[in-house]
């Protein structure tokens, strides 16, 4: 009996890969998108913006706040993503500081409105969170173009992602 269990484990070990699945082939890589013929978001850099339009770009982005009653933290870097100026209005939510310089960083240094990488989120492009750790995916980012040269950027945070956005849209409004 024993000797018979055992045959037949061994006859079933022995054939058992020919019942075992074909595996599936590898799907091809999904696509990035197509190749175009320009490289998206080239915007020359120019000169950092200096103070006085920080300044600026600043009073446009909190008047426009102000005439909306909405509560914001304020950020202008320049080219590189360093910050010229901050505010942080009245009642304004403390978190949000960091948010606003960092939405304004990200604007800078990638040439294009933060809102670009929450977009790429929201489509299930996780690799994003991989590009740079202080990247900040949420609208409320604007690059700061003068001539077309990438001058800097203004961040806004401390409402809903469009709120941030509107405010800050009219600060770089400023700037052409």
């Amino acid at each position: 009996m024993r000797s018979t269990m055992l045959l037949t484990a061994v006859a079933l070990v022995a054939t058992a890969p020919a019942f075992a699945q074909t595996p599936t082939p590898a799907a091809s890589p999904p696509s990035a998108g197509g190749t175009p013929d320009a490289i998206p978001f080239d915007i020359p850099y120019g000169q950092s913006i200096g103070l006085e339009q920080a300044k600026q770009v600043m009073a446009a982005a909190e008047a426009e706040a102000k005439r909306r009653n909405w509560k914001m933290d304020i950020a202008v870097v320049d080219n590189n993503g360093e910050i010229v100026m901050f505010e942080r209005m009245e009642g304004a939510q403390i978190a949000s500081g960091n948010v606003s310089i960092g939405k304004a960083r990200t604007a800078a240094r990638f040439r294009r409105e933060s809102r670009v990488f929450y977009n790429q989120f929201e489509t299930g492009h996780g690799y994003v969170a991989t590009l740079d750790p202080t990247l900040v995916a949420s609208p409320g980012g604007f690059p700061l173009v003068e001539g077309g040269k990438l001058i800097g950027a203004v961040g806004c945070s401390g409402g809903t992602g469009d709120q941030d956005a509107a405010t800050c849209k009219v600060g770089a409004e400023v700037v052409k």
